[in-house]
């Protein structure tokens, strides 16, 4: 059994996200970066390509010609890892797909539903596997929260709550030459703010946790921040089947958060409580007795939740080891084995859904409408 072969649009020269894909793709070692359409300046590819080592005559100028030309060599790249912004996603993976090559997008799936379901189909003709990294998801300890869910240890499930705070959009970074700002701050290049940067995170999160969707969902979304194109904090509440009701908040302009991803489940018989920046715990507060934490990779993990921790109790993983994760299974599903906790299609076209959905709530003033 040999490395994969991956190819990468996008994260090149001064791209956060490139690294971190590049990082996770080699941790477990089941990946071997062999070429790369590194950005859509052919200066910045060149330079990226030369130095991420890639061989001149693989490191292309464009994602078009790099789709053509791997899917006619012999030893043609098996698979892409998309990391460009929003509006490249689809016409990208989609003319992978078409050339048989397998899909690692980040999120979100796109700018649009309807691009998304036409991606579906293309998805659904190649025969290949669209996956998309959806990272909190595959943490040790929200892992662990699933599967104790799934067994009913905290009973039927009143209340989902989850929210994700940052600050660093307080200032009005888009109109300097901050990189990450520049393009999620225009609709043409992100499609929405806040709430399909890091609110489908939160959205998938919860839904990944509890097994479920609402029935119907309301909000709001907002513009803190005068003259900025798009939303930058987003309000939203859920209605499950259950009788369970849910609340979303995500803001990019709360000053003094990080990345401070929080998720709480409240069942008839305890509740849970997990917070990305101390992944290495998950909160227990039964019904009676004590509340208690439980530890990654410790006595009362799951089985197969340690088999996925890579190091021992005590030596923390994380925000890495997380997309690390995804690529080891999404090596696994490549090679043709099974990889259920996996994100991809289905979770893709749920967050732009969600996208969507809020939106014209929000346009008519919060009302209920049915998922």
């Amino acid at each position: 059994m040999k490395r994969i072969r991956l190819g990468m649009v996008g994260g090149g020269e001064g791209s956060f996200i490139g690294g971190v894909h590049r990082i996770a793709a080699r941790l477990d070692d089941q990946f071997e970066l062999v070429a790369g359409a590194f950005s859509s300046s052919p200066e910045n590819a060149k330079r990226s390509g030369e130095a991420l080592f890639i061989a001149p005559e693989r490191s292309y100028a464009s994602w078009q010609e790099m789709a053509e030309r791997e899917a006619t060599r012999p030893d043609g790249i098996e698979a892409v890892a998309i990391v460009t912004p929003n509006f490249l996603h689809v016409p990208v993976a989609r003319a992978f797909l078409e050339k048989k090559i397998h899909v690692i997008c980040d999120k979100p799936l796109g700018i649009t539903l309807a691009e998304g379901e036409e991606l579906a189909f293309v998805l659904n003709e190649s025969g290949c596997h669209f996956i998309l990294t959806h990272n909190y998801s595959a943490l040790p300890m929200i892992r662990e929260a699933r599967a104790r869910i799934a067994n009913s240890e905290i009973g039927e499930i009143r209340n989902v709550e989850v929210e994700y705070l940052q600050g660093w959009l307080n200032d009005r970074l888009e109109l300097t030459d901050n990189k990450q700002a520049s393009w999620r701050g225009k609709a043409q290049f992100a499609g929405a703010g806040a709430i399909g940067d890091i609110g489908t995170h939160a959205w998938q999160l919860a839904a990944f946790v509890t097994g479920m969707e609402p029935e119907s969902i309301r909000g709001k979304l907002l513009t803190r921040i005068k003259g900025r194109e798009l939303d930058d904090e987003v309000y939203a509440e859920m209605r499950y089947a259950s009788g369970a009701r849910g609340r979303l908040w995500a803001s990019q302009v709360a000053p003094g958060y990080e990345n401070d991803l929080r998720l709480r489940i409240v069942g008839s018989r305890g509740s849970m409580s997990f917070r990305q920046q101390q992944p290495e715990i998950l909160e227990i507060h039964p019904l009676h007795g004590n509340s208690y934490v439980v530890t990654r990779n410790g006595v009362n993990n799951h089985d197969s939740v340690r088999h996925q921790c890579r190091t021992p109790a005590g030596h923390p993983e994380g925000y890495l080891e997380g997309f690390a994760q995804i690529y080891r299974e999404a090596a696994v599903k490549i090679r043709g084995g099974n990889a259920p906790l996996l994100p991809g299609i289905v979770e893709g076209l749920s967050g732009m859904r969600f996208i969507e959905t809020l939106r014209a709530s929000s346009d008519q003033g919060g009302v209920w409408i049915e998922w």
